[in-house]
C-alpha cells in the first residue's frame, strides 16, 4: 500500500470507527435503559446515548489532541527554548512534503519516548519526552522524529487519536452498566435475554476497546518505522534509538492506558518479554521492529 492508499484508508477508517462507536454506544444505551429502568424505557436513555455519544465523537475529532497533550502534562515549547529539536523538525518536514512544521510539546521525564498526535498535518503535535533529547544522539533523535512525522504525514494521528477519547467513553458506559443495580420492573418483563446482553457487552467493551487500538496501532509501528527511514535514509538510525528505548528500564510517568498506543514505544516497559502479554500489547515487540529495520 503505497503512501496515498494509507492516507485514503486512515480517512475511510476514521468515519467508520466514529460511526460505529456512535451505534455501539446508542444500541448499549438501549439495552442498559431496559435493564436498569425497566421496559419501556431504553427508547430515552437510547436517545441520550445518541446525543452523548455524537458529542464525543464531535469532541474527538476537533479537540482529542488538547486531551492527550493534558492527560500527558506536555509543555509546549517556542523555538528559541529548543532550537536543535525545531531545525530537525523543519529539515525532515521539508523532506516530507509537510508545510506547517508541527508545534513542540515536551514532557518532563527521563523516560526515552515520544508522540505525534492531531487532527492532519495542518493541526500536528509532536511531543518529545526531555530524556529523548538528553540521551539520544542528533541522528537518533532525527530518526524518532522521522516516525512521529510519518504517523503525521500518514494521517495515522487522526484515527489514534480519536481512539482514545472514543475508547474512554466506552469504558465510561461500561462501567455504569456494571455498578448499576437493576431497578424499575423486573426481570421477567425486562426480559432476561436483555439483562444477560446487557451485562455481556458491558464485561466485553473494555476487551473490545482493547482490540480496536491494537488494531490501529501495531501495523502502522512497522509503516511509520519504513516511512521514516525512507525519510531520514538512515534505518540503522531508528534501529540504534530502539535499542536505547529497550534497554531503558525507566517507565514514563505520566502515560495512562488510554494514551499508551500514541507513543513510539510502549510507555510501561512491560509485557515485552512475555508472550501472552504481547498479545495484548499496543505495540509489536521492539526485537522484531529492529531486526526489519536492520534488513533494510
Amino acid at each position: 500500500m503505497n503512501i496515498y492508499e494509507q492516507i485514503s484508508s486512515n480517512k475511510r477508517k476514521t468515519f467508520v470507527i466514529m460511526l460505529g462507536f456512535i451505534i455501539f454506544i446508542s444500541s448499549l444505551g438501549y439495552i442498559f435503559g431496559e435493564v436498569w429502568l425497566g421496559q419501556g424505557a431504553g427508547i430515552s436513555i437510547m436517545v441520550f446515548a445518541l446525543i452523548f455519544s455524537s458529542f464525543a465523537a464531535f469532541f474527538s475529532y476537533f479537540f482529542s489532541d488538547k486531551a492527550v497533550l493534558a492527560l500527558a502534562h506536555a509543555k509546549k515549547v517556542n523555538r528559541e527554548a529548543s532550537p536543535m529539536v525545531y531545525g530537525i523538525l523543519e529539515n525532515l518536514c521539508i523532506g516530507a512534503g509537510i508545510k506547517k512544521v508541527p508545534d513542540l510539546y515536551l514532557l518532563d521525564d527521563t523516560a526515552i519516548n515520544a508522540f505525534a498526535t492531531g487532527r492532519d498535518p495542518d493541526h500536528a503535535v509532536v511531543a518529545v519526552t526531555t530524556g529523548a533529547i538528553d540521551r539520544l544522539t542528533k541522528r537518533e533523535l532525527e530518526a524518532v522524529l522521522a516516525h512521529e512525522l510519518s504517523h503525521i504525514r500518514n494521517y495515522d494521528i487522526r484515527l489514534m487519536t480519536i481512539v482514545v477519547v472514543l475508547v474512554g467513553s466506552v469504558s465510561i458506559m461500561a462501567n455504569i452498566m456494571l455498578r448499576s443495580r437493576i431497578s424499575g420492573g423486573d426481570k421477567k418483563s425486562v426480559g432476561g435475554w436483555i439483562v444477560l446482553i446487557g451485562f455481556l457487552l458491558a464485561l466485553l467493551s473494555p476487551i473490545i476497546a482493547q482490540l480496536i487500538k491494537l488494531a490501529v496501532s501495531r501495523s502502522r509501528e512497522y509503516l511509520a518505522d519504513a516511512s521514516g527511514a525512507l525519510l531520514t535514509r538512515d534505518p540503522q538510525g531508528l534501529a540504534s534509538a530502539l535499542e536505547k528505548i529497550a534497554a531503558d528500564t525507566e517507565p514514563l510517568e505520566v502515560a495512562n492506558e488510554a494514551t499508551a498506543h500514541l507513543y513510539i514505544s510502549n510507555p510501561f516497559k512491560k509485557g515485552n518479554k512475555v508472550m501472552f502479554a504481547n498479545l495484548f500489547s499496543t505495540h509489536p515487540s521492539v526485537e522484531e521492529r529492529i531486526r526489519r529495520l536492520r534488513s533494510m
